[in-house]
């Protein structure tokens, strides 16, 4: 969110276009990335939560609702579509320039996972690709964009060894071990819109009321098995399966809105809301009971099958989110006065809806309090006065319950970095974007508790497009 001046030539002899962006998005959205995660809490509801937002708010605390920016994209609430830049011909009033945006990022993350009871520890790291997303402006306050991005993930595999008694006399008869694995997760490719209801201009600058909607397909599958081996030294017992594999999809939608209200010619207050109705998810369900052997050759395989059901239909219920927040700024005036930021989210979730094939699951209504700011020193010679400087916290309960509450609490430190390009693009601005991330989930109260950092970079490269050209 930079007050930005952008400076047309007469003569443009060509247009550099996204070549390397494309290049870029391919490989981004199809490249493997390593995963070691292993989550025992991703069992229920939807899995692990990934973050939600762009990696410039998420280095702010995660705020999103009020936040707005021409070299980047707000895809939490789509009314700040209606920001992305365009140029207006003084003359015909047409559009003759517009800034397309493309973004991508990736997280690097490491968990460590420990149990209060023993002390014991775990720790697991993995990528994931976190977005991939192209804004456009269509006119003047009015702007489109779409993109795929993961929700949530599913990840553990847990072995448990116990000593099986007899239930009349309490006497222990054998030993079994038993191996719990889930994977799976969800995923939105969506396509949105925003544009300004209002705007007028006054003596402090632009008013403008915007709203936004997405609308999406979400998809995903869970996969949960559990597996169990009697160990006896006289008796050889069959292994037995236990298996429940779901895939989901439907459409999905979520709308926003933001009220910019210039304070004085310096100053800019955004009060922003986002959120989404309880949705349902169209769901098939495989559900498989046996007993197998394990073969070095085949692996499992199948000795008898007690339940083998496919293609079981049925529904998932998502719950309603709705976020509200503002963001206060002071506005950089280019070579004069640095800038800064602070923004405000309070966030709800109510996951008591949540129901797959009409039961609950372990969840619970929460909600998060993040706070956070960007600082813009004055534009100097040297280069770490052109970056933007990034921070903020948030804190709430987890949406997960397992016995007790878990807390969930953390801090974010990022940066926005500025990359000089060919005097042969002049129109191209490329920002790469850092954010780390620490957080923990849970206590001493709590069967384990999380700690985890995370460090994400992201891409946004953006350029002029729909340049008419002109000739001496």
């Amino acid at each position: 969110m930079q007050l930005v001046k952008l400076i047309i030539p007469k003569k443009i002899n060509t247009l550099h276009g996204f070549h390397l962006a494309l290049m870029i998005l391919f490989f981004a959205g199809f490249s493997p990335v390593f995963s070691q995660d292993n989550s025992p809490y991703s069992r229920y509801g939807i899995g692990d939560l990934v973050p939600q937002s762009h990696i410039t708010e998420r280095a702010m605390g995660g705020i999103s609702a009020g936040y707005a920016d021409p070299f980047s994209i707000n895809f939490v609430n789509p009314a700040s579509y209606s920001s992305f830049m365009a140029g207006i011909e003084p003359k015909s009033k047409k559009m003759a320039f517009g800034r397309a945006i493309l973004d991508i990022g990736v997280d690097l993350d490491s968990r460590t996972l420990r149990e209060p009871a023993t002390k014991k520890s775990f720790v697991a790291s993995n990528a994931l690709f976190s977005y991939v997303q192209v804004g456009l402006p269509i006119k003047d306050n009015w702007g489109l964009s779409f993109g795929l991005r993961p929700l949530s993930r599913i990840s553990y595999n847990l072995f448990n060894t116990q000593i099986l008694t007899d239930p009349s006399t309490g006497l222990p008869i054998d030993s079994a071990t038993t191996r719990y694995v889930g994977s799976g997760g969800a995923y939105l490719a969506s396509v949105g819109t925003g544009l300004s209801l209002f705007h007028r201009t006054t003596k402090n600058g632009e008013e403008k009321l915007s709203i936004g909607v997405n609308a999406g397909y979400l998809f995903g599958g869970k996969d949960y098995s559990t597996k169990r081996s009697i160990i006896n030294d006289t008796v050889n017992y069959y292994q037995s399966n236990y298996e429940t594999k779901t895939t989901f999809g439907s459409l999905y939608f979520n709308g926003g809105l933001q009220f910019k209200v210039p304070l004085n010619k310096k100053m800019l207050l955004t009060i922003g809301a986002d959120g989404s109705l309880s949705q349902k998810l169209n769901a098939t369900q495989d559900k498989l009971r046996e007993t197998f052997v394990f073969d070095t050759n085949l692996g499992d395989v199948r000795l008898d099958s007690i339940a083998d059901l496919r293609n079981v239909k049925g529904k998932i219920i998502l719950p309603a989110t709705y976020t509200v927040g503002f963001i206060l700024q002071k506005l950089q005036v280019i070579n004069k006065e640095g800038g800064w930021l602070l923004g405000v989210d309070f966030m709800q979730q109510n996951w008591s809806q949540y129901r797959i094939y009409g039961q609950s699951d372990s969840v619970q209504n929460t909600w998060q309090l993040r706070v956070g700011g960007q600082l813009n020193p004055i534009p100097k010679r040297n280069y770490f006065s052109q970056v933007a400087y990034r921070a903020g916290f948030f804190t709430g309960p987890d949406y997960i319950k397992v016995g007790q509450k878990m807390s969930v609490m953390g801090a974010s430190f990022g940066m926005g970095l500025p990359v000089a390009l060919s005097r042969q693009a002049p129109y191209q601005v490329t920002i790469v974007n850092v954010a780390i991330e620490y957080s923990k989930r849970g206590n001493n109260n709590n069967i384990l508790k999380e700690s985890m950092f995370r460090f994400s970079v992201g891409f946004s490269l953006s350029d002029a497009w729909f340049i008419k050209k002109k000739y001496d």
